[in-house]
């Protein structure tokens, strides 16, 4: 046997401990780790129309929207004030002590159209308003702790149900936001939202 052949044994030889030794590699290597779930970004609200619950005041809402407009509903520990131009009422209740304990911002009648008159800015820290769509609430809340069916005046609606006692006792507690449903493809639009300092 000539010295050329003799000498191919030991190469084939090496290239099969090479070839084993990397599949020995490839199998003992840990695969790698799966893409963790992260969870739903929670996000808790603050204010609603610039005041805050279990904060501020009577005296800061109606130096706020001015003494003139905002008057004692029919019950004697709530404000409320109607834009009718835009079709939206916004009433605040109070405690003993006068501070805001709930604020709602809800649809309502609405006398004209005033194009030319500027919506009062009442919507939420996060820049929620009635009128918007259900997937704005999605997008800057994440979906709610609950949803349930509701009515308001005979209409069908779902109550979306935030509650923000994970961050802490000295933030509102609570948001709810009432929606009409979703129909024909098209997303439900808020028609009133609440922001509560106690759990409602």
């Amino acid at each position: 046997m000539s010295a050329g052949l003799r000498s191919g044994r030991p190469v084939r030889s090496l290239l099969l401990a090479s070839l084993l030794a990397s599949t020995l590699a490839i199998a003992q290597t840990p695969p790698r780790p799966t893409a963790k779930k992260v969870p739903a970004k929670r996000v808790n609200e603050l204010t609603l129309a610039g005041l805050r619950p279990g904060r501020d005041g009577a005296t800061k809402a109606t130096s706020l929207y001015h003494k003139s407009s905002m008057w004692p509903s029919t019950k004697d520990e709530q404000l409320a004030r109607v834009d009718t131009c835009h079709g939206q009422v916004f009433t605040i209740g109070l405690d003993g002590d006068q501070r805001i304990q709930v604020l709602r911002v809800a649809r309502g009648p609405q006398v004209g159209d005033c194009v030319f008159r500027k919506p009062i800015p009442w919507k939420t820290g996060h820049g929620l308003r009635v009128g918007d769509s259900t997937e704005k609430v999605a997008q800057l809340y994440g979906e709610p702790d609950s949803r349930s069916p509701s009515t308001k005046d005979g209409q069908p609606l779902e109550l979306w149900y935030y509650a923000f006692d994970w961050a802490g006792p000295d933030v509102p507690q609570v948001m709810e936001v009432l929606c009409t449903k979703e129909k024909d493809g098209e997303p439900g639009r808020v028609v009133e939202i609440t922001l509560a300092a106690p759990s409602l």
